[in-house]
């Protein structure tokens, strides 16, 4: 074996070194040929969950997350692949899917959808599977019904089994929203709120946006220079009218009688029902034409109350009086149904409930636009909401949005390409300038060993600990192996100019290694306040640099410094 080679290998620092660079290979993971696609979310209640599918964890690493293989024994190996195989799902079929996790297939059976129906630009039918049959038939003739019944057919797809899928990612390094592409919402607490409180905020936000249907979720809280508490939500792939809607809303949910409060959202609801049986467009009300234009249309789902509060209703209705109107008996207040303390709807209550503590009732409310499918479709929206709501309870807080953002990952692949670039002609640039000011291949070639072993070993750490790449975390990375850079500059240089005083080897090191560790701590101190600057938005870039440089100065350098000892010392 060469004699310095094997004088690197057995020394301590050049092995911890190489130990390193093997722990962040293992933790990156790197896959070479990535079956399937990777499952994104399972949606509540859908053919998928039924069947026993589960959403991942948005904690898990990327490449765990459960992949499907084949559909209906067809392989999957994309994308294109999965919406191919489940565009020409009708009602009822059994389609089976098997993944890398489950030991047998999952047996999946598509359900009927909810959705407004169109022939000749009429408008036929909005009702569900099970009262397709009664409502149809008393409204369309049969080749009507065929027609209904195959525009449904034709429409369905991938969703209508509920899962979303990406493409099997090849490491577990996570992409950040800047790359991949999404919707980050900022918010502000109204008031001044407890650590508990917030912890309070955050656990309801991640409930609230789980019961909404969205995954991947990313809440977090971040301060500025100032000490303002913020709450930050990332949401891969969502859309940002609906999310901001959703988090910016106390979502405090009252129904009262006259003054009296007889239940509210969260505490005293013990059930919400989400699916197409109980829940939906009022087919008794259905959908009308309003003043000055436009339609509104009525949605209704159930709702189990607690004990305590059916007793709080029944307490209140008993000494009220019963009224009749149009040949129908109702007591004389009604129920009004209040969000966030402005009134949603009114609802009349029969006569039957008066002093009865029922637990199940019933909850409408409207949607309007400027036709009836607009109108349905935010009764719909507006429904899903206040169902969302209902489950997971009020805010402790209200929240401001300070800024929202939706971000295209074209724009993140780009910055990517490009970043790559500038940073491989920066490379470059550099090594020809130390070229020509040293003439040594051997040190050149170190230098680049160098500069991809501090990149492997900062991605190591990031698929380690679950740290989302993004925009800021790589410009992080491209300052802390320019730093590198810099750093191994000065080595060679205190090293060369060393020979010209007739100092030794130890001497050489210590003086180059001072300089280092002055603009080490000069550089940590110049990051530290943008952990906090601009509502954390910055901190990716700051702790990304902080951690590059330490990774540097303790393993990476040292070790640069021996090799180059190595080379140089004749």
């Amino acid at each position: 074996m060469n004699p310095k080679l094997k004088k690197a290998l057995t020394n301590w620092r050049i092995i911890l070194a190489l130990i390193f660079i093997v722990l962040a290979v293992l933790a990156i993971h790197p896959v070479l040929e990535a079956d399937g696609v990777t499952i994104r979310t399972i949606s509540r209640n859908s053919s998928a969950e039924i069947a026993g599918m589960t959403s991942p964890k948005p904690t898990a690493p990327p490449v765990s997350k459960e992949k499907i293989l084949a559909i209906n024994q067809i392989p999957i190996k994309s994308v294109e692949d999965f919406y191919k195989v489940t565009a020409g799902l009708i009602v009822n079929d059994t389609v089976t899917i098997r993944t890398n996790k489950a030991s047998a297939p999952y047996i999946l059976f598509v359900k009927e959808k909810t959705e407004v129906v169109y022939l000749n630009e009429t408008e036929i039918v909005n009702v569900t599977e099970e009262i397709f049959d009664e409502e149809l038939n008393a409204t369309v003739n049969k080749t009507i019904q065929k027609e209904v019944q195959k525009t449904r057919i034709e429409s369905l797809g991938p969703e209508d089994i509920g899962i979303t899928v990406f493409e099997a990612p090849r490491s577990n390094l996570r992409k950040g929203l800047d790359l991949q592409g999404g919707t980050r919402v900022m918010l502000e607490p109204k008031e001044e709120i407890s650590i508990a409180d917030m912890q309070l905020v955050i656990d309801n936000m991640k409930q609230r946006l789980n019961v909404y249907g969205i995954s991947d979720v990313i809440v977090k809280t971040s301060k500025d220079l100032e000490g303002k508490t913020f709450v930050v939500v990332e949401i891969a792939g969502a859309n940002e009218e609906e999310v901001k809607e959703l988090l910016s809303k106390q979502g405090k949910f009252e129904a009262k009688i006259g003054n009296t409060s007889v239940f509210r959202g969260g505490q005293d609801i013990t059930y919400v029902c989400m699916t197409a049986d109980c829940a939906g467009i009022d087919p008794h009300s259905g959908c009308g034409a309003v003043s000055g234009g436009g339609q509104i249309c009525k949605f209704r789902f159930a709702i189990s109350l607690t004990a305590e509060a059916a007793k709080r209703q029944a307490d209140t209705t008993e000494p009220l009086e019963i009224v009749e109107d149009n040949g129908q008996k109702y007591l004389s207040k009604p129920l009004d149904l209040y969000m966030d303390d402005e009134l949603v709807d009114t609802l009349n209550i029969g006569s039957e409930l008066r002093g009865k503590p029922t637990t199940d009732i019933m909850i409408s409310g409207p949607g309007s636009g400027i036709d009836r499918q607009a109108a349905m479709t935010d009764a719909l929206k507006n429904m899903r909401k206040l169902q969302t709501i209902l489950k997971t309870g009020s805010l402790p807080v209200s929240l401001d949005i300070v800024k929202a953002d939706n971000i295209s990952p074209v724009l993140g692949k780009e910055f990517l390409d490009n970043a790559i670039m500038i940073v491989l002609f920066a490379v470059i640039g550099v090594l020809v300038v130390v070229f020509l000011g040293y003439r040594k291949i051997k040190v050149i070639a170190a230098m680049i060993l160098t500069m991809l072993t501090e990149i492997i070993l900062l991605l190591g750490l990031a698929g380690l600990i679950g740290w989302n790449l993004d925009i800021a975390a790589i410009a992080g990375i491209i300052i802390a192996v320019g730093t590198g850079v810099d750093h191994q500059i000065v080595i060679i240089d205190e090293t060369l100019r060393g020979e010209k005083t007739a100092s030794t080897w130890k001497q050489r090191i210590k003086s180059a290694f001072f300089i280092i560790f002055g603009a080490y701590f000069t550089t940590v101190v110049a990051m530290f306040p943008l952990l906090f600057a601009g509502a954390g938005l910055l901190k990716g870039f700051a702790l990304t640099t902080i951690l590059g440089v330490t990774i540097g100065v303790l393993i990476t350098r040292p070790a640069f410094a021996i090799i180059v000892e190595i080379l140089l010392k004749e």
